[in-house]
């Protein structure tokens, strides 16, 4: 026989298993089951029972309270349930939006991101396990149709909301390492701005110019010996070197303007990069004062998007779990009849235990769903026995009302 303390210690255990070793997101299911002539907290303890007892220690099951709405016709709740649903599907993906979003803003780091994720400054999974619904946001007065649309608004202009910021911040982003990337490099492609002097330079002169060129550290050799003759009118003896690094040696020469682009070719042909550069005095502080704006910007832009994602993602989650209740009271209404009398719940199963706790659950009330789901399950027990995908859950059809939430 299992004591209260060894079953408690047991459920420490599996609580420990499940924060060490659960993915970084977490699988809720809403279930709402018919009272059925029995009265509401029986209806949820049976149903607790069955995945949260001694001997099947599953998942956590928490009261999921739906007020009662305006009821249309049989007609109107079919059109409102299927409505609901591709309502449901977009709000899923604007969630998961948000937080690539945070990802992004976050540069992947899971733990931070999670950190971001909470709802009106809550854990995501205490403000599910103790849902409420908000009737100051969203009265109870309105009919289904009419809340829907309120939620439908509110996830559409947050969605909007945070791809503007987000791509104001990709923006800013990619112009400071624009900046950035011409700071770096060797010398075939960094900016050459601080590094070329003006003496190193002929300017101001009618018929001749100064090229640079970056030339292989290994072929300074080579370039010395063949410049002068790489096009006509090169000034003999008019190049030296100007800077180098661990790959380039960057060389001035001297040539008449006439011939400037034909010695730019054969420099190419021999593997030698020509550089273009236009000599301005003022270039370097210009460069680096714009490289300190764009860091600015973008520190600022970082903080706007990632206090945006927040926000966005506790409205998100809160509107999608009412959505979630509407959906599930529409549905129990059209499976189990008027007038609405069901319990629903939310439960969170634990890490590897989805599985057994879903097969619990569609055993105890499988007669729910007539004597042919039954049969069904029946000849098709083998084949639950595999691995399958959690996700799979709520597309295969439940006698009792099931959808799931993974946040």
């Amino acid at each position: 026989m299992i004591t209260r303390s060894k079953l408690n210690t047991r459920r420490i255990k599996q609580q420990e298993d499940n924060w060490t070793m659960a993915p970084s997101t977490q699988h809720y299911w809403i279930v709402s089951i018919p009272t059925e002539n029995s009265s509401r907290g029986d209806v949820f303890q049976s149903l607790k029972s069955r995945i949260a007892s001694s001997n099947r220690d599953y998942a956590e099951v928490s009261t999921f309270p739906i007020p009662a709405f305006k009821i249309g016709t049989l007609d109107s709740l079919v059109s409102q349930s299927e409505e609901l649903a591709k309502i449901d599907a977009q709000f899923e993906g604007t969630v998961l939006k948000v937080v690539d979003v945070m990802k992004g803003v976050l540069q992947g780091d899971d733990d931070k991101v999670r950190e971001q994720c909470v709802v009106n400054d809550r854990p995501v999974d205490s403000y599910l396990t103790s849902f409420s619904w908000s009737t100051t946001r969203y009265r109870t007065t309105l009919s289904i149709p009419e809340l829907s649309s309120t939620l439908t608004k509110e996830m559409t202009s947050l969605d909007i909301d945070l791809r503007t910021k987000y791509s104001q911040y990709q923006q800013a982003k990619g112009n400071l390492l624009t900046i950035q990337r011409k700071q770096t490099g060797n010398l075939s492609t960094r900016s050459l701005e601080g590094l070329v002097h003006k003496d190193d330079l002929v300017l101001e002169s009618e018929y001749m110019e100064t090229l640079l060129v970056a030339v292989p550290i290994n072929d300074q050799k080579d370039w010395l010996k063949q410049y002068e003759t790489l096009a006509p009118m090169v000034v003999p003896r008019s190049s030296s070197k100007v800077a180098e690094d661990d790959d380039f040696a960057l060389y001035n020469v001297t040539v008449f303007k006439k011939y400037s682009h034909q010695f730019s070719q054969k420099c190419r042909e021999h593997k030698f990069v020509p550089r273009e550069y236009k000599y301005d005095e003022n270039a370097l502080e210009n460069s680096q004062k714009e490289q300190k704006q764009l860091g600015e910007q973008e520190k600022k832009l970082w903080g706007e998007t990632l206090r945006l994602a927040r926000t966005s993602y506790s409205d998100a989650v809160t509107a999608w779990a009412h959505l979630k209740a509407l959906r599930t009271f529409v549905e129990s209404v059209l499976r189990y009849g008027l007038p609405p009398d069901f319990v629903s719940v939310i439960i969170k199963p634990y890490h590897k235990q989805e599985k057994k706790a879903k097969k619990e659950l569609d055993s105890a009330y499988s007669y729910l769903g007539g004597p042919a789901f039954s049969e069904k399950k029946s000849k098709s027990r083998k084949a639950d026995d595999d691995d399958a995908a959690i996700g799979a859950l709520e597309v295969e059809y439940s006698p009792y009302v099931f959808y799931s939430m993974v946040v």
